[in-house]
């Protein structure tokens, strides 16, 4: 199983926006792509004057899906997210294999 982790920073003036855009929005349509299997989003316990932090973790069955949905399906998504809050966040996305799991 691969593990598709974007980190996001989020401006304070934009977070409950993006929050309410994430859950309604983003992460319905990212799930409706049909690459994923699940999806957690989890808030980063760290003081940050400049925002606040995010994980987002999306569950692929395998490389194949994740290339499909990087190369054809995250562009259009990842230029709406810049379309609506662009310059309020910053993003770093991280690939992660999971090697066990109970």
């Amino acid at each position: 199983m691969i593990l598709y982790n974007v980190t996001i920073n989020i401006d304070h003036d934009a977070h409950d926006e993006w929050v309410r855009w994430m859950r309604e929005e983003h992460i319905p349509e990212v799930m409706a792509t049909g690459c994923f299997l699940e999806h957690r989003m989890s808030r980063v316990l760290a003081d940050d004057e400049g925002g606040v932090t995010y994980a987002v973790q999306y569950a692929c069955a395998d490389m194949p899906t994740y290339e499909r949905y990087r190369d054809d399906l995250a562009p259009a998504l990842q230029a709406k997210t810049q379309g609506r809050f662009g310059g309020r966040f910053v993003a770093f996305r991280t690939l992660l294999e999971v090697v066990d799991k109970s």
